[in-house]
């Protein structure tokens, strides 16, 4: 008796060991996403989310199984997406990641579900920045460590002072406070820091890149991205996506665009 009593005490501590630190602890799912991006992804003070990132993520769950009270949301950061996923810390990200070659060799990806292009932000005041061309008279820019834009500028711009930050919330805050001229990222993402303080910032210039977002996930988990990209199909036909987004980032200025097509390789 005492032998099975210890195992009937045992048998739920090893349950909850193994659930804990995984993507999917008992009956919940763990989604990564970004918690400092306004109209995208962003955790408000009163601990909920949200973004067109976050609305995204919610309808993709709630394809899979998970209610809204099922999600615990994880930062993703853009230098740790990948490994997020690789260690199985979440099921998926979705994080304005953009869908490259190199990530791909790291991890798989549904969609994409939005495409955007790298752009500008400065002061309103500002009158000497128009476009990328403008920042190789040692502008100072700032983006992001381990972000597609970050690695453009380098590539294609290198007279530009670039200052990598790991949040493009203290990249804002460095705009703010003029220890750096502009912040580069996607336009959808700067439109987003646009709208929080109208009037306090503009984007300028036209996009320099294109970026098609995906939904992160782990390598060789081809039965995952397949319902992920059904479940984007569906919120794109339903009319739930353009929902999200005239929501999240209208308000910035931006009309929602025709949906990209899924790409399910």
């Amino acid at each position: 008796m005492i032998g099975a009593a210890l195992l009937a005490v045992a048998l739920p501590l090893s349950a909850t060991a193994c659930g804990g630190g995984g993507s999917n602890a008992g009956d919940k799912i763990v989604i990564g996403t970004k918690f400092d991006q306004p109209g995208l992804g962003q955790k408000n003070p009163d601990g909920s989310m949200s973004g067109f990132d976050v609305d995204v993520a919610r309808y993709v769950a709630k394809e899979l199984g998970y209610p809204e009270d099922k999600i615990e949301w994880k930062e993703s950061p853009s230098a740790q997406r990948e490994t997020l996923i690789s260690n199985d810390q979440v099921k998926f990200i979705v994080a304005t990641y953009s869908i490259t070659d190199a990530r791909k060799q790291k991890v798989d990806f549904a969609g994409p579900y939005l495409l955007t292009g790298q752009s500008l932000l400065v002061k309103s005041d500002n009158t000497d920045i128009v476009g990328v061309e403008s920042l190789q008279n040692n502008k100072k820019l700032c983006s992001v460590s381990g972000s597609t834009p970050a690695q453009r500028i380098k590539d294609k711009y290198p007279g530009v002072q670039l200052q990598q930050y790991d949040t493009y919330s203290a990249c804002v805050e460095a705009l703010r406070n003029g220890a750096i001229d502009a912040v580069t990222t996607d336009e959808v993402i700067l439109a987003g820091y646009a709208a929080k303080t109208p009037g306090e910032f503009k984007i300028v210039g036209k996009p320099f890149s294109e970026e098609r977002y995906g939904i992160g996930l782990k390598k060789e988990d081809s039965e995952l991205r397949a319902k992920i990209n059904d479940a984007l199909a569906k919120m794109e036909a339903d009319g739930a996506w353009k929902a999200a987004f005239d929501k999240n980032l209208g308000p910035a200025g931006l009309t929602a665009p025709a949906p990209p097509a899924i790409d399910r390789y």
